[in-house]
């Protein structure tokens, strides 16, 4: 295996681990807690690229669906059928956009940008999620926009918070991981 796969290999093992502690750091909220998981998973996104960062987001969600404790509620096959849900596995399609995003805008705007578009990403997923499930599986009747009221309003200025933060931090840290690679990749070319 080449030094730049197993670099990668543990960098999407890395943000898997940083989403996790992410979701253990925990406010509640009724029906959706507040966790820091949204900040690794646009940050995964950005750093690694659409498919590397949505491949350790989809790791992720499968080692929760395995009964692994990794979610910010209960782990299992059961999570399946939880209002969470949607949020859970829109952080698969907010990591590939937010790298898809940046990796074709690099400045600052760029990648802010790419936060949004990875946190619109989740909160598309999971407000249908929820709707879905209050609906269908609780037996609650509610409006999409009552699923919007609960599953997004109370979120948007903290998960603003966290995007800007990915926003920061990506924008230190990818140039380095860019010169890193370049510098793999000339190695084992010499």
């Amino acid at each position: 295996m080449s030094d730049l796969k197993t670099r990668s290999l543990v960098s999407a093992a890395l943000f898997v681990c940083l989403t996790a502690i992410g979701a253990w750091i925990r406010i509640p909220f009724p029906l959706v807690p507040m966790t820091l998981q949204v900040l690794f998973v646009l940050l995964s996104g950005m750093c690694l690229g659409p498919k590397l960062g949505a491949m350790s987001q989809a790791a992720y969600l499968l080692m929760g669906l395995m009964g692994l404790p990794v979610f910010a509620g209960a782990s299992g096959p059961h999570i399946l059928f939880s209002p969470t849900f949607g949020y859970l596995a829109g952080f698969i399609l907010a990591s590939y956009a937010a790298g898809k995003v940046s990796k074709e805008r690099t400045s600052l705007l760029g990648l802010l940008g790419s936060s949004v578009v990875g946190l619109l990403a989740i909160y598309a997923c999971g407000t249908i999620g929820l709707f879905l499930n209050l609906n269908f599986i609780v037996g609650k009747d509610i409006s999409f926009i009552g699923a919007v009221k609960i599953g997004v309003l109370p979120f948007l200025l903290a998960d603003g918070l966290k995007a800007a933060a990915a926003t920061i931090v990506a924008y230190r840290v990818v140039p380095q991981l860019s010169r890193i690679k370049a510098g793999v990749e000339a190695k084992g070319k010499a």
